[in-house]
């Protein structure tokens, strides 16, 4: 290549000789037949000619893809891979108007092969493209740069002064850019898909590529009336699109300023929409003016979080095709902006499949999200011998039938020892040590689970309430001990309140003083440690300067976990019954925490919606879980203390791996804030209530819904399992406490790789089937719920007069 002059701007590189001239882009090239006059003349601009860095002495073996052809894309806008992905954002802004001044420059120099081209390496094909050619474009789908006030060559020039380079500014995008022509305006749209930038301003400026306001209605009406008058299997599928689209649209228009014509876009679709929606609704008919727009969270989480549809391939050919029909730039715009649609192969869902699986704030969960490998088998308990009780051998002795006895005791002790299958490496995460105490501790769980009562729909539970009388500092969170020993109360007038109940009362350590003159070596040292002249009925925890919305006790009862409107955590002892660390790293207030089942790690979750991993022996978290969309409003542990699961008033429940630190599955369903979780004992399914006043059931391993369960009338605060995993008990704001038969629940299920790979999910519909009884209080809403170790169910709530 002789006389080669080779031009700098950035990561670009620009070839030149008398022949051709060839533009390279990232791991690939297409060549322009573009002659030198043509370059010497786009170097021309208004600041008169640019200086080029000549040099000889330079490589000129170009390599591209081995066969000196270039791959072409002319995939259309908005369209998506068949794993339904958006392509990646498309540079700078500097960049795309370059773009689109070299495309006009070229056209209107006749070098229509050129043109077309570039137009296909950006992803602007002829037929697929969705550039007007009637408003403010020319005849080759381009644009009318001169809407603005300027040619391609000043548009040349003023990128060309904004960016430092020693020649002309010529980059070549590998992704696609979508041009959008309006009455008003000419506006380069890029596809979207990249990291959403913190800055308010910019994530508002989105919103000012709009078209003539007037048209808004009419182009919303024509898509409804076309999604109407499709085939029945194809209109619910389709319909998922109005929501998303009613809201950018009217937030566009707000942002633009044309107040009254959103007003009457707002109130002529609104009512259109699913009534699960009517909460974000209500918040979004507040932003009436721009200014209401900054710094609104509503409004920044519709703006950076792209909303998620899972439409069939068939469903989305349709609406492709009728948009490219009718030129409906607007709303691909949107379509392509601010949704991901998630297309799989196969039938489209039904109506109730995707209800079932709509109303977050975001749309449902990608289905990428879901595809981890989530171990949630149960760790290999130690081994421990469990010695008989004198009164187990008399009465073997008395019936003559020792053998019959034993096995039990055997199969219970060494029914955990197995590995399990779907288990995490027993050291996949650091576990602490058990102590003596730990150890004790499980002989006695092992001695009662020998006398647990196996429950089932002819044998349902005893329930013991505890009812709060006289609350009036406001009872906000419950919690039991596991030998159900000790019971917390977190109140609003920023006390933690402890009480025992069994006969045994609270005690305090003795003092150092007092502690020195013990006899360490005498087999009552646990005893004689403590101080019988504090010993009382209950204690009052002091320290916290907010209402306390979470507690939770450690595994081995000697400390408790409290979380506030203060935004710390405290730890506090039950030796000493005074507080040992204050955990500061929230800013605002923390709704809930809780312990691991092993103790050492806690979890807590709050207002600034990212849920923190803390071990008690560090002031900081371990780690960080963000990606909720609003409060987490409840947090639990897996029982294998490898994975945490988050609820939200985002209305979606995320799963979290505790080693990683990456979200593993997002779970969709629900049609308010989530309030309450619970995995089963074998720690493969998982239960969770929101302000629907509905129990959704989960399948941990394929990520799935695998039941719905209708009877409350209000928020669910509380859920549990049976000891055994059999009976599912849910207390509510309606006074109830409700019974389901959770074995016929998840034997009805049947998963398939397909279902678990298109989302068809028939829920039975079988709840007043499933539903073992239902117990109400007097005038007690029901915040918590506890089994036993021998199957004995305890709830507790505070009693309002």
């Amino acid at each position: 290549m002789p006389d080669t002059v080779r031009m700098r701007c950035e990561q670009h590189i620009l070839w030149e000789d008398q022949s051709e001239c060839q533009i390279l882009c990232g791991p690939r090239f297409f060549i322009l037949p573009v002659h030198a006059h043509i370059i010497s003349k786009m170097a021309a601009v208004q600041d008169g000619q640019l200086n080029l860095e000549v040099e000889k002495d330079i490589k000129t073996e170009i390599t591209n893809d081995g066969s000196g052809n270039i791959n072409a894309n002319s995939s259309s806008p908005g369209s998506t891979s068949s794993g339904g992905k958006s392509k990646s954002p498309a540079g700078s802004g500097e960049d795309q108007q370059t773009l689109l001044a070299v495309l006009q420059f070229l056209k209107r120099n006749k070098l229509t092969e050129s043109v077309d081209i570039l137009r296909r390496e950006a992803g602007l094909s002829a037929d697929d493209s969705l550039v007007s050619e009637s408003a403010g474009a020319g005849s080759g789908g381009v644009p009318n740069v001169s809407a603005d006030g300027g040619d391609a060559n000043s548009l040349l020039s003023r990128v060309s002064m904004a960016t430092p380079c020693t020649g002309p500014l010529l980059v070549a995008l590998a992704t696609p850019i979508y041009f959008h022509s309006s009455n008003c305006a000419c506006t380069v749209v890029a596809a979207s898909g990249g990291e959403d930038q913190p800055d308010v301003n910019v994530v508002l400026s989105a919103y000012s590529q709009q078209g003539d306001p007037v048209l808004y209605p009419l182009y919303y009406n024509g898509l409804k009336k076309f999604i109407e008058s499709v085939l029945d299997c194809h209109r619910a599928e389709l319909s998922q699109v109005f929501y998303p689209l009613f809201v950018h649209m009217y937030l566009e228009l707000v942002y633009n300023n044309h107040e009254n014509e959103a007003k009457q876009f707002f109130e002529k679709f609104s009512g259109d929409q699913e009534c699960y929606y009517e909460e974000d609704l209500r918040i979004l008919s507040s932003m009436s003016k721009k200014e209401h727009m900054k710094g609104n969270e509503t409004m920044l989480d519709f703006r950076t979080s792209k909303f998620v549809l899972r439409i069939s391939r068939d469903s989305y050919q349709l609406l492709k095709r009728h948009l490219q029909e009718r030129q409906n730039n607007q709303i691909w715009n949107i379509i392509q902006e601010h949704l991901y649609i998630d297309i799989f192969d196969g039938m489209p869902r039904s109506k109730s499949q995707i209800d079932a699986m709509s109303g977050s704030l975001a749309g449902e969960g990608k289905r990428d999200a879901n595809k981890a490998k989530v171990f949630y088998g149960l760790l290999k308990e130690p081994e421990i011998e469990v010695p008989l009780d004198d009164e187990d051998e008399e009465a073997e002795n008395e019936e003559g039938k020792p053998k019959k006895k034993k096995p039990k005791k055997d199969s219970m002790g060494s029914k955990s020892k197995k590995q399990d299958p779907n288990a995490p490496q027993q050291t996949r995460i650091p576990l602490p040590e058990l102590k003596d105490s730990d150890k004790l501790d499980k002989i006695m769980n092992m001695k009662e689970a020998t006398k647990k009562i196996r429950l089932g729909p002819d044998n349902l539970p005893s329930i013991c309430f505890y009812s709060f009388l006289n609350a009036y500092q406001g009872l906000t969170a419950v919690d039991f001990t596991d030998d159900s020993s000790l019971i917390a109360g977190g109140f609003a007038d920023s006390t933690v309140r402890v009480w025992s109940v069994t006969p045994k009362k609270l005690r305090r350590v003795k003092s150092a003083a007092d502690l020195s003159n013990i006899d360490k070596e005498s087999d009552d040292v646990l005893e004689r440690i403590m101080d019988e002249k504090t010993a009382s009925e209950s204690k009052i925890l002091y320290g916290h300067s907010g209402p306390v919305y979470g507690i939770s006790f450690s595994p081995d009862r000697n400390y408790l976990l409290s979380s506030s409107e203060d935004g710390t955590v405290r730890l506090w002892s039950l030796q000493t019954f005074t507080c040992l660390v204050g955990y500061k790293g929230h800013n605002y207030p923390v709704w809930d925490t809780q312990f691991s089942p092993y103790g050492y790690y806690f979890i807590s979750g709050g207002h600034d919606r990212v849920a923190r991993l803390w071990a008690t022996d560090h002031y900081q978290p371990l780690r960080m879980f963000a990606g909720h969309l609003a409060d987490i409003t409840c947090t639990r542990f897996h029982p294998n203390s490898n994975y945490v699961a988050t609820g939200s008033a985002d209305r979606t429940i995320r799963l979290w791996d505790v080693l990683t630190g990456n979200c593993v599955r997002i779970l969709t369903g629900h049609k308010g804030p989530i309030h309450s979780l619970a995995f089963s004992p074998n720690g493969k399914f998982m239960a969770s209530g929101a302000t629907d006043g509905r129990v959704l059931l989960w399948d941990v391993g394929h990520g799935l819904m695998v039941g719905e369960l209708k009877g409350h009338t209000d928020t669910i605060y509380a859920l549990k399992f049976s000891r055994d995993g059999e009976i599912l008990a849910s207390g509510s704001m309606d006074n109830t406490v409700k019974l389901w038969d959770t074995l016929k629940a998840f034997d009805d299920v049947e998963l398939d790789d397909f279902t678990a790979a298109t989302g068809h999910i028939h829920l039975p519909e079988n709840s007043q089937e499933l539903l073992l009884g239902t117990y109400m209080t007097k005038s007690t809403p029901v915040i918590h719920l506890h089994f036993t170790r021998r199957n004995l169910l305890l709830a507790a709530g505070a009693y309002n007069p």
